[in-house]
């Protein structure tokens, strides 16, 4: 697919972007005024494909979902963007996560960090922070609100990353009082009109009503040295009667969820110090066991350049990887291999990902996986490969039918965004954001201040 010999998702001179065994069906835009975070899809009972995407920014423009039609996957149609509240009464507030299973869509409300700078005093104002649920068996293009589950902490992170795989359970990284740093909290859903929580867990050192004289600031911006403490970013990734946590500092913690009021530590694997730069993200962002294996896929969050003015970083940085993990005994997790390096295009304008673009050496990473349920049909469910958005590295495809031996099967790497939604310091550079892949083998992937984009392999595997 070429125009005047030019690939059609070139933004221009110089600004192609990069791929290797995919093919790019289409790129869309959306409405032009915001990219997107996290992506859920849904197959309504007709069999169209919907793709639901949340912002992740506070202010008119930021909060809000994405919908967009993505049957034909060469031909993608944005529906709208649809605001679930008034953000003129809710100016801090905005939507982070979404997750969609058994014809509910339920996304993540956060109202801390950054987005009350926008409003100052924070108290003269009302915010949301917790999950609020909706249906789309009737009109998928026009949710049915359902209910609405507080956290209990206003101006707070909220609900960050959480899953959902259908049934009557939500599985939540939220805030809570009396801790410091998001914890596992479970929430039922048996009535969705009336979400109530009905088990926690937290790791020991996050209880701050446990220690004379501590307390926690709720609205405080998060720094590198809160992300080096152990607090649960999540999702909490069950399967069966165990839960998998990526929490930050602390590493991976696999638990015994077979009673959910009462959730039960089993196991621990740090990666900290030798893994998770201090400039990064989520020091363990993911945990994600692989379907069918005794394999959890757990990796440490990169972060995205632009926050970073060239030249600015002085300090070396740790390295931040996707590895493997065995848990077939819980108690005894082991990292077993690390998945290789992203290979840099022949003609890429710098010699490796670590110091692209900034003079320095970044906090380079990964991000987002995609994540299989088994209770969302309509996504691939396969346990022998790996998809990872790795910010500025862009989309990754690895073969992990040998765990021992991963290889690295295909990229993409966006071109450069042309908006400019958020203030950045840093270059401009595209940054992969999250993945999903549907039961017919298309990956769609998004890319912030940019729209997202349907692609496919042209290799066998």
């Amino acid at each position: 697919m070429a125009n005047g010999g030019k690939y059609f998702y070139s933004k221009g001179e110089g600004n192609d972007g990069y791929i290797k065994n995919l093919e790019v069906l289409s790129f869309c835009d959306m409405d032009g005024t915001c990219g997107m975070f996290q992506m859920a899809l849904y197959r309504t009972e007709a069999g169209r494909y919907l793709l639901y995407g949340a912002a992740f920014a506070a202010g008119p423009n930021g909060v809000g979902i994405m919908i967009s039609d993505v049957t034909d996957p060469k031909e993608p149609v944005f529906i709208k963007k649809w605001l679930p509240f008034d953000v003129n009464e809710y100016p801090t507030t905005s939507i982070p996560k979404v997750q969609i299973a058994d014809d509910k869509l339920i996304f993540a409300l956060t109202s801390g960090g950054g987005p009350g700078a926008l409003v100052g005093d924070r108290a003269k104002v009302k915010s949301l922070q917790g999950i609020m649920i909706y249906s789309l068996k009737e009109d998928p293009e026009n949710p049915e609100f359902l209910g609405y589950w507080d956290c209990g902490v206003p101006h707070s992170m909220g609900v960050h990353r959480f899953m959902y795989n259908g049934g009557n359970y939500v599985h939540l990284s939220a805030e809570a009082r009396e801790f410091e740093g998001l914890i596992y909290r479970i929430i039922s859903i048996e009535d969705p009109t009336n979400p109530v929580e009905i088990g926690r867990w937290w790791a020991p050192h996050q209880y701050v009503d446990g220690y004379p004289g501590r307390t926690v600031d709720h609205s405080a911006a998060h720094n590198p040295d809160f992300m080096d403490k152990g607090w649960l970013h999540g999702p909490p990734f069950v399967v069966g009667d165990k839960a998998y946590l990526g929490y930050c500092g602390d590493g991976l913690y696999i638990l015994d969820v077979s009673d959910m009021t009462r959730p039960r530590a089993l196991g621990n694997l740090k990666l900290m110090p030798a893994f998770s730069s201090r400039l990064a993200g989520a020091r363990t962002h993911t945990a994600l066991p692989l379907p069918g294996r005794d394999l959890c896929v757990v990796m440490n969050e990169g972060e995205r350049f632009q926050f970073f003015e060239k030249g600015s970083i002085t300090q070396a940085q740790a390295m931040n990887n996707i590895h493997m993990i065995d848990v077939h005994d819980p108690a005894h997790p082991v990292l077993i291999a690390e998945f290789p390096y992203p290979e840099v295009p022949e003609d890429f304008p710098a010699p490796n990902f670590n110091t692209y673009a900034l003079g320095c050496q970044g906090p380079f990473g990964p991000h987002n996986l995609h994540e299989p349920m088994d209770g969302k049909p309509w996504l691939e469910q396969r346990g022998d490969v790996v998809y990872d958005c790795y910010f500025h590295a862009g989309l990754r495809i690895y073969d992990v039918s040998d765990p021992f031996y991963i290889k690295e099967k295909a990229y993409f790497i966006p071109p450069n965004p042309v908006h400019e939604y958020f203030p950045f310091k840093g270059p401009r550079i595209a940054a992969t954001e999250d993945i999903v892949v549907d039961d017919r083998g298309n990956i769609i992937i998004d890319a912030n201040e940019d729209g997202f984009y349907i692609l496919r392999k042209t290799y066998e595997d």
